[in-house]
């Protein structure tokens, strides 16, 4: 556990970001490797495959991690302002909750997975691939995948970001190793590469949890026997109220991801298959904004629990500088570089190859010439999401993805092709940050400090 409301803010928050930043350089190093193992080996369509199911895994946790985010709010204010019975419970009530609806979700995803491919218009030759690449993880990963977040998201708001790091990684090295077995090894294709990730994520899973309850004295510590969990709906509903509108925001987002989709797939294979190759290496980009904005907004909860408002507005200037000058960095290597990175998805005796090549190059240097706008947007809503005002960044977002990009990603896609749709990317995260930014200067944000906290 690590006090954030001392030391130098930036130096606090970097150090906090980068365990972080370590657990999901593998994490998409994971997906990368993934990607290239079933591009190069099993091809073009079984990577179409894996693409397609992307939006709809994402879609099915985001509204579940709002509320995992709601209650990590509570838990750093908590934490903060060192109220710790009111730690243990909220940990405890985030841990039944996540369970309970994981379960659920899974078995209703499951059932409907064949119609919402179809509904995205998935070219034919790809959909029995993503049937069943879709049907083993929905059903292997859901539970330890949304418990691992959420065991995660409880130790950050504590201040703990570097243990759940050691697991992820753990787990990813064996995921990888489990991608190559089965899909070189055995031949087992794209069920291949469901399976190797759904028996790493239970395996990290268990480990987490069993090193969570070896301490006795651990405050957020989750007994194994369930007799001992203790469920408090009035903390529950504020996590809700907390989280419920960022948990909208993510499930926006998902459901942008797939009508974005649906408008990619009519393009064919080698447009779904770029989409996907491209969009790793853009998600690897974007992350260190992305941790950096969840650092950001630990540090925020703690010192907001402790009335600190000077060290916000400090270390919101100071993670914008370092988020700046790293998405610089990445941007320029992925535009001199990106056709090199496209190679290393595409099988070379493809009859899409240089499509897929052609399109995945496009895409990126489109996307990454914006970076610094996707990652001030981020960076500008940790500090808020940090406070628990979630709600006007809902309403932002909805703006920019579903008034902004999805319309204009629909009309320039018929004007210029997929090319159109690339660029509906970047204009959406303009009018985000734009909002991100006047919502911060207004100082709206700074009543929904959690009164509870201190009593």
């Amino acid at each position: 556990m690590k006090d954030l409301t001392q030391g130098k803010e930036g130096r606090q928050i970097i150090l906090f970001a980068i365990p972080m930043l370590i657990g999901n350089i593998f994490q998409q190093l994971y997906n990368i490797v993934d990607s290239i193992v079933v591009g190069k080996f099993v091809g073009s369509v079984a990577l179409a495959a894996v693409g397609a199911s992307f939006p709809i895994l994402f879609t099915l946790s985001a509204l579940v991690a709002g509320i995992t985010i709601g209650g990590s709010v509570l838990i750093s204010q908590y934490f903060g302002a060192k109220n710790y019975h009111k730690v243990k419970i909220t940990s405890d009530t985030l841990q039944i909750f996540l369970m309970i609806s994981s379960l659920l979700l899974s078995v209703v995803f499951f059932i409907f997975s064949r119609p919402l491919f179809r509904m995205l218009a998935i070219p034919e030759e790809v959909l029995p691939d993503a049937v069943r690449y879709f049907d083993i993880v929905i059903i292997s990963t859901t539970l330890p995948s949304f418990m691992l977040f959420g065991i995660s998201a409880i130790m950050r708001g504590v201040g703990n970001s570097l243990t759940p790091i050691y697991f992820t990684v753990g787990s990813i090295i064996m995921n990888t190793i489990l991608d190559i077995v089965f899909v070189l090894g055995f031949g087992w294709g794209v069920e291949g590469a469901a399976w190797a990730t759904g028996i790493s994520s239970v395996a990290a899973w268990l480990a987490l949890w069993y090193h969570l309850n070896k301490n006795e004295e651990n405050i957020i510590r989750f007994n194994l026997n369930y007799k001992k969990w203790e469920f408090d709906w009035e903390n529950f509903k504020l996590s809700l109220r907390i989280g419920l509108p960022s948990g909208v925001q993510q499930t926006l987002v998902g459901l942008g991801s797939m009508a974005l989709l649906s408008i990619v797939s009519p393009f064919g294979v080698a447009t779904l298959a770029a989409y996907t190759a491209a969009g790793r290496v853009d998600m690897f980009v974007s992350m260190p904004a992305m941790n950096l904005a969840a650092a950001l907004s630990s540090f925020v909860g703690q010192n907001l629990g402790a009335g600190r408002f000077d060290r916000i507005r400090n270390g919101l200037w100071a993670t914008l500088k370092y988020s700046t000058a790293i998405c610089i960095a990445l941007s320029l290597v992925v535009v001199f570089f990106g056709e090199d990175i496209m190679h290393l998805f595409v099988e070379a005796n493809s009859p899409h190859y240089n499509e897929i090549i052609r399109i995945g190059k496009e895409y990126l240097l489109i996307v990454t010439s914006f970076y610094i706008v996707f990652s001030t947007m981020f960076v500008v809503n940790g500090v808020t999401r940090g406070a628990g005002a979630t709600f006007v960044p809902m309403l932002i977002t909805t703006l920019s993805l579903w008034i902004i990009r999805i319309p204009l990603a629909w009309v320039l896609s018929d004007m210029f092709g997929e090319r159109g749709i690339w660029w509906s990317i970047p204009a959406g995260w303009l009018i985000g940050c734009f909002g991100a930014i006047l919502y911060y200067n207004s100082g709206l944000w700074k009543k929904h400090r959690v009164k509870t906290a201190l009593s």
